[in-house]
């Protein structure tokens, strides 16, 4: 399965980005309003700078208390971006995802940003297509 199939069977294909200089106070808000994990950090909207996850935010509260909350994301976004294109496939996407320890990677079309996959998207996708194939063959073995 490609990452353009696993795009086209999401409820909602928006990304949601933010500013570098939105307050990690404002961030962790949209993130539990819009009720997602990861906001992709673009100061055009259309080249992600970079990425920053719940995880990162929760982290730097451990670290640091709740005065990380009034610095800018580009100060905790994470800059080294782990990307794909619409013509990778699924279970490249799911290995790259495992090994880098990462939850959500952008999806661009000539360095412009098109889509966010999830590895619950990943792995949804991964397993409608395992059921495809089991599908398959029973059909084959039962001589359908």
């Amino acid at each position: 399965m490609l990452v353009s199939q696993i795009l086209k069977s999401k409820s909602d294909d928006a990304v949601v980005t933010s500013l570098p200089t939105m307050l990690i106070s404002e961030a962790a808000k949209v993130l539990s309003e819009k009720r997602i994990g990861t906001l992709v950090i673009s100061s055009n909207g259309t080249t992600p700078d970079g990425i920053l996850s719940e995880r990162d935010i929760v982290r730097e509260l451990g670290r640091e208390g709740s005065g990380c909350l009034s610095l800018t994301v580009d100060k905790l976004m994470t800059t080294k971006l782990v990307t794909c294109g619409r013509d990778d496939r699924a279970d490249e996407i799911l290995q790259k995802m495992t090994e880098g320890r990462f939850r959500h990677m952008p999806v661009l079309d000539e360095g412009k940003l098109v889509g966010l996959i999830s590895l619950g998207d990943v792995v949804k996708a991964r397993l409608s297509e395992l059921a495809m194939e089991k599908d398959a063959l029973e059909g084959m073995i039962m001589g359908h």
